[in-house]
C-alpha cells in the first residue's frame, strides 16, 4: 500500500475527517471509529511506516514518542490511573487491517486478552 492510499496517511494530510486527541510534529493520537471499549484511540507516527516491522526506519526519538503519546492519550482520557491497554497489531494474523503502523490505546472498562 502506498503513501497516497493509506487511509490514516489521508487523516494524517486532512483529506479524511477523524476525532484528534493529539497532534503534535510527528504523532497523532486519534479516536478509532470501530473502538472495541469506551476509549479506544489509535496513536499513529505521521510518517508512513507499514508495520513494526520497520520501526527501524523512524528515528528513536519518534519511537519513543509513540509511548510516550500513548500514556499522555491514557491520562487525558481518564483511564491511567484504573488501566489501560496498549497494544499493536503487526501483520494480517495479528488482527491488523490498516498496514500504518499504529498503537492502540484501550480503556475505560476491564479489558481481558483475545
Amino acid at each position: 500500500m502506498s503513501e497516497n492510499d493509506c487511509v490514516f496517511c489521508q487523516i494524517v494530510r486532512g483529506e479524511m475527517d477523524s476525532e484528534v486527541v493529539h497532534d503534535e510534529e510527528e504523532v497523532l493520537a486519534f479516536q478509532d471509529i470501530g473502538g472495541q471499549a469506551p476509549v479506544h484511540v489509535l496513536v499513529i507516527p505521521k510518517q508512513h511506516i507499514s508495520s513494526l516491522a520497520e520501526i527501524g526506519d523512524v528515528s528513536d526519538g519518534v519511537a519513543k514518542r509513540l509511548l510516550e503519546v500513548a500514556h499522555e492519550v491514557a491520562k487525558k482520557m481518564d483511564v491511567a490511573e484504573s488501566g489501560y491497554a496498549f497494544r499493536i497489531n503487526n501483520g494480517p494474523d495479528s488482527g491488523q487491517e490498516v498496514f500504518h503502523l499504529h498503537a492502540h490505546v484501550m480503556g475505560g472498562r476491564k479489558l481481558e486478552m483475545p
